[in-house]
């Protein structure tokens, strides 16, 4: 039998304060910058310092961690932290997700996550970069809502959380990929040895993806769909199988993973044995959550397919099926 602390050290050994989370350590990586040097030379350094991970000392003029800052804020001006890639200036106006500036539709200790993971500080933002017909928190992923919380202010909240029992820092929504920055700058104010999740559609860019590197300890990923027909029915998202297999592929590299999908009714074989075999095939010793408590929300009673709640016999067969496989199941 596979042993969850053996699959996630790293996150276990954070909580036991044995190592630090990797957004502390960034601050520690010295990356010499000019806000007046060009994008490409920019991530060319930023490459170099994730490369070769050279620890400086505690107060170092510029860090890795600021470096990302930088580009972040060069993406926000033409965004493209996810795959749809739409450059909108963000300052201006709103992206192809609605998200304008960061706005937290509630935060709090969850108690619902992964029992491993629990009390965790989630951070609900809202908006989304999918458009699900059958989304369960359609009230904030499809409409903006919520305070704009200053970063430094937001600092006071994780502080009295932490106090509360939080084993880490939730970054959910909607989906965080459009606020990226605002994570990044919170990061910057924050100073608790505290895991950092990223719990996301995956729906990131190449861009995003090279910004998480280094700041996430884990990937809390949502892997949907087997193939880009249902993706782009149900979520109205293009290219989907792709892009959502190389972000697991590069997550895997760069931190610990957590993969949960969702069942959905009459998607087992088109979706969820594909992505069953999938992970057994490309992710050795992937966690995988088979999360059964799908039911009609929003839009999806326009769909008969997904129009009904998941049978208790389909979840079993796929437990079984996974089971099969050698995945480790949570």
């Amino acid at each position: 039998m596979k042993n969850l602390k053996l699959l996630l050290p790293r996150y276990f050994s954070i909580l036991e304060n044995d190592l630090e989370a990797k957004y502390l350590i960034s601050k520690k990586i010295p990356a010499d910058f000019s806000k007046s040097d060009s994008t490409k030379s920019l991530w060319k350094k930023h490459e170099y310092s994730i490369k070769n991970n050279e620890v400086g000392k505690s107060n170092v003029s510029s860090s890795l961690l600021d470096l990302k800052i930088e580009l972040a804020t060069r993406i926000f001006r033409s965004c493209v932290f996810c795959e749809k890639r739409c450059k909108v200036d963000r300052n201006i106006s709103s992206g192809q997700c609605n998200v304008r500036e960061a706005r937290i539709s509630s935060e709090f200790l969850h108690m619902g996550e992964e029992s491993f993971l629990i009390p965790s500080y989630t951070i609900f933002f809202s908006g989304c970069t999918f458009n699900c017909v059958f989304c369960q928190n359609w009230d904030i992923s499809q409409q903006i809502c919520g305070l704009s919380i200053k970063h430094k202010d937001l600092i006071f909240l994780i502080d009295k959380r932490i106090k509360e029992g939080a084993k880490n820092i939730n970054w959910v929504g909607g989906d965080p990929t459009s606020n990226l920055l605002y994570i990044l700058l919170v990061l910057k104010e924050c100073k608790a040895n505290i895991v950092q999740v990223w719990n996301s559609n995956m729906y990131c860019s190449v861009e995003t993806m090279k910004l998480l590197d280094g700041v996430i300890d884990i990937y809390l990923t949502d892997f949907k769909y087997g193939n880009d027909f249902c993706a782009k029915r149900l979520s109205k998202i293009d290219n989907y199988t792709g892009i959502i297999k190389r972000n697991h592929k590069l997550a895997y590299d760069f931190g610990e993973v957590v993969i949960r999908h969702l069942i959905m009714p009459n998607h087992l074989d088109c979706c969820s044995v594909k992505i069953l075999d999938w992970i057994s095939k490309n992710l050795d010793d992937a966690v995988v959550n088979l999360m059964a408590q799908y039911r009609p929300q929003y839009e999806a009673y326009k769909f008969l397919d997904i129009s009904k709640p998941l049978s208790i016999d389909d979840y079993y067969n796929l437990k079984n099926y996974a089971k099969k496989l050698g995945i480790y199941l949570i």
